[in-house]
């Protein structure tokens, strides 16, 4: 079984299931107030399904953040079954368009999010990101949870032009018990990178988690960044990184899709972490992303703890949402 998903299966199992239902809703509890307050707009004095129902649902998705051009295709979904099914009242409408965007997500789950390589050792993580949404915290929360189930995990300090994220990297090394590699502020991210690799090599760790900087105001010069601290990766492990995560603020929106597609043409994304869900009502941008860059949704933040950022499972996301 893959790596990342054993260890997701298993650190989800470290809580009841009604424990982590619970953090889940609490932290989309603002999407979810949002979205059924606007679908309850929609169908509001209806009794059928028509024209202008699924106008208002358009326009329930869109303003949910869902994004226009997967909001379309969900409408388009909801209509031809509309018309199959021979849907008549508001609840039936409800269960299809639950239905039609859990099966818009299918297979974009943790464990469809595995890695071919994830039974290297040590597995290597490249995890980028712009700076403010929550990359480090990310990379801290994933190292204490890998630390908490057995892990020896080896944090990279790549990010040489930030030194708070290199502060804030050394404190969650510290309480998960994970090595952290640094070199001095301004050095060669590539060489940080190397560094750890060869150490993690080395000492026999189980993971790596390399941080990167998180500039975008020039792709020419965050693609050649990139490229270079995977070449260099690959000269100590090869195929690494076996893995690159993108942190998101779900909080931004359809920015977050923005710097997604921005990000994907400097590297090959694999993954996405959506962070800060728990603070916005803008939560449906993890379906509209999803949709439209075909990379699976790994994990989710809905708090601050730990334990808030949760391996997304788009069926208790999806039931989260609509119940």
């Amino acid at each position: 079984m893959a790596f990342f998903a054993r260890f997701s299966s298993k650190q989800a199992g470290d809580q009841p299931a009604a424990a982590q239902h619970g953090v889940l809703a609490q932290g989309l509890e603002k999407t979810k107030e949002g979205l059924l307050r606007r679908l309850s707009r929609a169908v509001i004095g209806k009794s059928k399904v028509d024209d202008e129902v699924l106008d208002n649902l358009e326009e329930a998705l869109v303003s949910s953040d869902v994004g226009v051009e997967t909001t379309l295709r969900i409408v388009e979904l909801v209509q031809k079954r509309v018309a199959r099914d021979k849907v008549l009242n508001a609840a039936e409408l409800n269960r299809i368009l639950r239905e039609e965007i859990e099966q818009l997500l299918e297979g974009n789950d943790s464990a469809a999010a595995a890695s071919p390589h994830a039974q290297e050792t040590p597995y290597v993580v490249m995890v980028v990101g712009v700076n403010g949404v929550g990359k480090t915290t990310t990379i801290g929360k994933l190292a204490a949870r890998m630390a908490a189930e057995g892990k020896k995990v080896y944090i990279g300090a790549a990010d040489t032009f930030r030194a708070a994220a290199v502060d804030q990297l050394e404190v969650w090394a510290a309480r998960a018990g994970a090595a952290i590699v640094k070199q001095q502020m301004g050095a060669d991210p590539a060489s940080v990178a190397f560094d750890t690799l060869s150490s993690a090599k080395a000492n026999g760790a189980d993971a790596v988690l390399i941080d990167t900087a998180g500039r975008l105001h020039n792709k020419v010069n965050l693609m050649n960044e990139l490229s270079k601290i995977r070449n260099v990766m690959r000269k100590v492990i090869p195929g690494a990184p076996h893995e690159v995560l993108l942190v998101l603020d779900g909080s931004t929106g359809q920015n977050a899709y923005r710097q997604a597609q921005e990000f994907g043409k400097a590297t090959e994304v694999t993954a996405l972490a959506i962070t800060k869900l728990d603070g916005t009502a803008k939560g449906g941008v993890v379906i509209g992303i999803s949709d439209q860059l075909k990379v699976p949704v790994k994990y989710i933040g809905v708090g601050e703890k730990v334990d808030d950022l949760q391996p997304f499972d788009k069926k208790k996301f999806v039931e989260t949402l609509f119940s």
